[in-house]
């Protein structure tokens, strides 16, 4: 049964129209609470957020539509989405909700959930919330008196929080002596991250720290590395840290303001796993956007990459089968199954501080155990989801395409899993080749199916 209401990550849209309005977030609220509840006791759902103006609105609808159903909820307020996911699962809470639209602009929100031990839900849940949404099954079910819920505000979720992400980094080991500027995206971390660094022993220049509600990953975060790369070589410091809104994923630059992205830091912390003999396997599961430089700095070590299609949720169902502990995306976000559940920017910053501080040597140094093969993305906006199979222009050009790459590069379609977006990459030898490759490829596919 295909879903319609929840995405690769969750229901996310626009704020305040559909499906992104109170009454829908009410009765996602409410249906989530039929899922969630236990006969024999009282049950909890804990609801957390970023800085987005529309999340007081969605928040309160949630929470009316838990308590309208006898469930309890713990409002943990502006939280990173991996914190909520660690306090779900701290807390022994039934669940967990974020409402977050991650690295979106402000006017989008989404809702999402966490299961009882802190990942998210599989697809076969997500189905029966929709069922639930989309019939007349619990429309009759009106818990009275004492039988309706109650909401609790928990005040030192933050400070839970800050210490959980510490006792990732080695006891033995502090960040004195390192200048870092980090930047919050005026998100969920503004508070969390600057913190934990801070009383790590780190010189921290913080940026994006200032919600405002409509200010959220503005010209900054993790999709606008330029900005920590201009303030490294302003401050003369050792690295940048970037966050997304949500704080899920992190992007890198070294002391010299180069960008070292997710691929790079999977190369570091996977290498430096093996050489702990601490990555089961020897894999790192990565996705197919993963560069190919990636798979070849992994072999070197003795490693391997295991590939899943695009999204987080597909790296950890695959991390989960296999038995693996490492894996995450090009885009910055890392999972570490020894220390959460999902992806986590603070908890993958910490690791990289951590080989960082052990090894003495700068952050250049390190993303050096990986090159990167040249790489181009072009989205093209689409009036429809047409199944590429199904225009043989498009199929002969690419074939055409993967023929002269031959082996040195690679060619990979797909639609976004939250826009109108078709996303066009190829790998090879030849930047500007594959540039002109690429940009072939778009026009063809934009005159057939492309937004008018």
């Amino acid at each position: 049964m295909a879903k319609q209401l929840f995405g690769t990550d969750g229901v996310r849209g626009i704020a305040n129209m559909h499906p992104i309005t109170t009454e829908m977030a009410m009765q996602i609220g409410r249906a989530a609470a039929y899922v969630f509840k236990h006969d024999d006791r009282r049950s909890r759902i804990v609801i957390g957020k970023d800085t987005r103006l529309s999340g007081y609105m969605i928040e309160n609808a949630l929470a009316a539509g838990i308590c309208s159903m006898g469930v309890d909820v713990l409002l943990v307020g502006p939280l990173p989405t991996p914190g909520i996911a660690f306090i779900t699962a701290s807390m022994r809470a039934d669940a967990g909700v974020v409402i977050s639209a991650s690295h979106n602009p402000y006017q989008d929100n989404g809702i999402k959930f966490f299961a009882r031990d802190g990942f998210k839900l599989p697809d076969e849940l997500e189905l029966q919330i929709e069922d639930l949404i989309f019939s007349d099954r619990i429309d009759s079910l009106r818990p009275t008196a004492d039988d309706v819920g109650k909401a609790f505000r928990v005040d030192d979720a933050i400070g839970r929080y800050i210490v959980f992400l510490k006792h990732t980094f080695p006891r033995e080991l502090d960040l004195t002596g390192l200048k870092i500027v980090l930047d919050c995206a005026h998100g969920a971390a503004y508070r969390v991250a600057p913190a934990v660094l801070e009383e790590l022993g780190a010189e921290v220049f913080a940026y994006g720290v200032n919600p405002d509600g409509t200010n959220i990953n503005a010209g900054c975060g993790s999709t606008y590395p330029e900005v920590i790369s201009a303030a490294v070589r302003e401050h003369g410091a050792d690295l940048g840290i970037a966050l997304d809104g949500d704080a899920d994923r992190c992007i890198f630059v070294d002391e010299d303001g180069n960008e070292v992205d997710g691929d790079h830091i999977m190369a570091i912390c996977g290498i430096d796993m093996i050489k702990r003999d601490a990555l089961p396997q020897n894999t790192v599961v990565g996705t197919v956007m993963s560069n190919m430089g990636l798979d070849i700095a992994l072999r070197q070590a003795g490693g391997r990459v295991v590939k899943t299609d695009v999204g987080d949720r597909y790296v950890v169902e695959e991390m989960r089968r296999g038995g693996y502990r490492f894996g995450g995306e090009q885009s910055g976000h890392m999972i570490f199954f020894d220390h959460n559940t999902t992806g986590d920017g603070m908890i993958s910053a910490l690791q990289v501080l951590a080989i960082l501080q052990q090894s003495g040597k700068p952050l250049s140094e390190l993303a050096s155990v990986m090159t990167a093969l040249p790489q181009v993305l072009v989205n093209v906006r689409v009036r429809e989801r047409r199944n590429i199979a199904e225009l043989p222009e498009v199929v002969k050009l690419i074939e055409n395409v993967e023929n002269r790459l031959g082996d040195s590069g690679r060619v990979l379609i797909r639609y976004s899993g939250t826009e109108p977006l078709l996303r066009i990459m190829l790998e090879g030898q030849d930047q500007g080749e594959i540039t002109a490759m690429a940009n072939e490829i778009a026009q063809l596919v934009k005159s057939l199916i492309g937004e008018e």
